[in-house]
């Protein structure tokens, strides 16, 4: 005989379930002026970082583009004043910490090298909050992402570049949609591309 009261079986108990974060609105998209900022990286350490700061999900500011150079030395003034020719807001060199550089001295040629880009964007009459120098290794995501967050907002605060001719930028934009559009020729004096599928 089994007896009447009922044998109440123990049931897993669910952790209740968390609210779903929204995300953080982002200042410098709701101030309506987003900024173009260019990184030029070292691919030994710098670029490593990004990408360490990527892989680890941590959160920074997507209003950049990064161009991976094999050493930050070299990364010459007349790169950094086409950037900002081709519309950039600011500019970043980052390289490897003293001490680490793959070419053993050249992240002591990017101080130098900095330091007579300064000059120039001074006689541009930019602000010398516009370009940064920074080092970042491989292992140092977190220090990556406050970078590029802090740098954004800085450069957002200054607004648009004074070298930044929105003519030449919308030429751009046309090129690149023509560029964007499969089976056409883009009409270029230096270059035609064909999509040939």
């Amino acid at each position: 005989m089994t007896d009447e009261k009922e044998i109440k079986k123990p049931t897993a108990q669910r952790a209740p379930k968390k609210k779903k974060s929204e995300p953080k609105p982002d200042p410098i998209v709701e101030s309506g002026f987003i900024p173009r900022i260019v990184v030029f990286a070292c691919n030994w350490c710098s670029y490593a970082g990004a990408d360490n700061a990527g892989v680890n999900r941590m959160q920074y500011s997507p209003h950049f583009r990064i161009i991976r150079t094999m050493c930050s030395g070299r990364v010459t003034p007349a790169f950094v004043l086409k950037a900002f020719e081709l519309g950039a807001d600011g500019v970043i060199v980052s390289g490897c910490h003293f001490g680490d550089c793959h070419y053993i001295f050249g992240n002591h040629r990017a101080v130098e090298l900095f330091e007579r880009t300064k000059k120039l964007i001074h006689v541009l009459g930019l602000e010398p909050e516009r370009i940064r120098l920074e080092w970042v290794s491989a292992a140092e995501g977190p220090k990556w992402a406050e970078l590029i967050n802090d740098f954004t907002a800085a450069v957002a605060k200054l607004g648009r570049s004074p070298l930044a001719d929105e003519n030449r930028l919308n030429v751009l934009k046309e090129k690149q949609k023509m560029m964007n559009r499969r089976g056409e020729v883009v009409e270029s004096p230096n270059a035609i591309l064909v999509d040939e599928h």
